[in-house]
């Protein structure tokens, strides 16, 4: 786990010291906001729950995902530091999950920046303490899904607008999905149910943690982490 948090720590670093992770937090935190104050002024809900599954929430996610990751493996092969890299005293799952946490740390600082408007909630009347929490954990878990996703199609590519592109098609699969499940034969729309995002996120916007919905963003993270893998240690093959 060391050389784990070492690559996290260099590629938090290269996030911080570039306009990336600022420009990418500073837009989502300035869209998130106008969607949770315009339902707070305009329709005069003191609300968390529209943030954290509503429409347009749940859509800037699976663009700003891939947008924090596209760059991650990418760039590596573009700049052809990949094969210097792997052929490094590290595993394959060390860079991966270095790479990972170092995005999902990115993310968590933007979502360290959205509890002020918790605060904004609790100071104008009680705050659920119970459905914020889980409605926060559930909006990390997509995050966390979409840029496991991001993290794999840039293994895939040394292009980041490729890669960016191919995880927002993929993101946007899981987000629309589940709200068009209707239109597919009754045989297949419980399988599509479970795939789509919106029967798992809007379970924890009303407060609910349900086992079967932390499942469902496991299977999908480790899954796309392991693809991720196993593009990494085909590379080491060539």
């Amino acid at each position: 786990m060391k050389n784990t948090f070492i690559i996290a720590r260099r590629e938090l670093g290269a996030y911080f010291n570039s306009p990336i992770a600022y420009v990418v937090v500073a837009v989502f935190l300035l869209l998130s906001a106008l969607l949770f104050f315009s339902a707070l002024f305009l329709q005069g809900q003191a609300d968390l729950r529209e943030l954290f599954d509503g429409f347009w929430t749940t859509l800037l996610v699976a663009i700003v995902g891939p947008a924090i990751t596209m760059r991650l493996l990418a760039e590596e092969r573009s700049n052809d530091t990949l094969e210097v890299l792997l052929t490094m005293p590290l595993t394959d799952w060390d860079v991966v999950l270095g790479k990972y946490l170092a995005a999902l740390g990115v993310f968590g600082f933007a979502m360290l920046m959205m509890a002020l408007f918790g605060v904004t909630v609790a100071m104008i009347g009680p705050l659920d303490k119970g459905p914020a929490f889980a409605g926060f954990l559930g909006l990390f878990l997509v995050a966390a899904t979409y840029m496991a996703i991001g993290l794999m199609t840039s293994s895939f590519t040394k292009n980041q607008i490729v890669s960016f592109i191919g995880a927002v098609l993929l993101c946007l699969i899981l987000w629309l999905i589940g709200k068009v499940v209707q239109i597919f034969p009754p045989t297949v729309q419980p399988f599509l149910d479970w795939l789509g995002m919106d029967r798992h996120v809007s379970g924890m916007a009303r407060g609910v943690i349900d086992t079967r919905d932390l499942l469902y963003f496991a299977t999908l993270i480790t899954s796309c982490l392991l693809v991720t893998q196993v593009t990494l240690d085909s590379r080491r093959w060539r």
